[in-house]
């Protein structure tokens, strides 16, 4: 039986876990947190990961937690709509809705498809030679036939393989992110100001999930607190039902991260034995919500190619093209010149129009696992 050892125990390195588990791996998990803690609030699982779910017997299960119905779209800090479509269309087109959800909720679904013996949680990777495959810990030498990185943003793996490459850079905005009870029905999307840009999305069980995004220096924030105040101060004056969110959004359950992002693809996601997978392989901007998503991607199409050099083949050019989609769009909603954003909206507007909006996802949404 081949041997894997998977470093990192968030959402993509779990995923990797069962899928290669199902496909006939002996598989270590190795996560040096003490328990498996999701980082985050909510998290978006578009229909191209939901069908990526289905190939480890998780796809249903989130699927039945979706709560999106009715209106969606891109509207103004006022309220008026610039792209206007509805849930129902875009599951029609796709063939899966997007399926809103708690992060843990998530962890729990895919650690539960993973052998509980192959996790080793509180357990650090020193260092990994990708000619032999020999993984260092502090529990340890491990050796295996594939050894997959999903160490994350700041990967310590990616710098050790590719020492030329520039890490992560600071986007320019900070993000909050924040789950609050809501027992009315909301209208999910998203709506944009100048340089800023406020989320709202329905989750199961009357709660709502809610992010925002603004221009800031890296590095600032106080406490919960504070946080929580200035989200009122950013956003409310924005159309309902953005102020009463905040307004009953308990100020611990408030999170403020700075959001980074590689500036430029890898030359390739692997290197002998090791693959990078996730944040550590394609760190993106959140804008298209695609990071998590790819993350799965990359677990079930390595477990279906079993090869590394095959993997960079299947996801370089696909990752590469997401992550420049996102720094654009993150780039659209930072602009705050009146003239600028005036132009921004109508030519949303006139794409919402037209359909294109809907569309333009089609290359994303569409895409389906390969087999075996």
């Amino acid at each position: 039986m081949p041997e894997a050892v998977v470093i990192g125990g968030g959402i993509g390195g779990l995923t990797a876990a069962a899928a290669l588990s199902k496909a006939g791996w002996r598989v270590t998990v190795c996560e040096r947190a003490p328990s498996l803690e999701p980082v985050g609030a909510g998290i978006a699982i578009a229909p191209n990961a939901l069908a990526a779910l289905d190939t480890i017997g998780a796809g249903d299960d989130v699927r039945e937690l979706s709560a999106i119905q009715g209106e969606a779209g891109i509207r103004r800090s006022d309220g008026r709509w610039l792209v206007r479509t509805s849930a129902e269309a875009a599951s029609e087109r796709f063939g899966d809705p997007t399926v809103l959800m708690p992060r843990g909720t998530l962890v729990d679904l895919i650690a539960s498809r993973v052998p509980q013996e192959s996790l080793r949680l509180g357990t650090t990777v020193e260092s990994v030679d990708p000619v032999t495959g020999r993984v260092s810990t502090s529990a340890g030498d491990l050796t295996a036939d594939l050894v997959v990185a999903a160490d994350g943003i700041h990967s310590r793996t990616r710098q050790a393989l590719f020492p030329g490459r520039p890490g992560p850079v600071y986007a320019g905005v900070t993000s909050w992110r924040l789950i609050t009870p809501w027992p009315s029905a909301v209208t999910g999307g998203e709506s944009w100001g100048p340089g800023q840009v406020f989320g709202v999305m329905p989750l199961a069980g009357d709660q709502v999930y809610c992010y925002a995004t603004a221009p800031a220096p890296a590095g600032a924030g106080g406490g919960q607190a504070a946080e929580k105040a200035e989200l009122l101060r950013l956003f409310g004056g924005w159309h309902d039902p953005i102020p009463g969110l905040l307004a009953a959004a308990p100020q611990e359950s408030v999170l403020r991260h700075d959001l980074y992002a590689l500036a430029r693809p890898l030359p390739a996601l692997h290197s002998g034995r090791v693959v990078l997978l996730g944040d550590a392989a394609h760190a993106m901007t959140p804008n298209l919500g695609q990071g998590a998503c790819q993350a799965i991607e990359d677990a079930v199409v390595l477990a279906a190619v079993a090869d590394p050099a095959a993997y960079t083949e299947a996801r370089l050019a696909r990752t590469s093209a997401i992550m420049r989609r996102s720094w654009s769009i993150c780039r659209l909603t930072r602009w705050s010149n009146p003239v600028a954003v005036r132009a921004r909206d109508a030519v949303m507007a006139m794409a919402g129009r037209s359909g294109a909006t809907l569309r333009s996802f089609d290359d994303v949404f569409a895409w389906r696992p390969p087999r075996p």
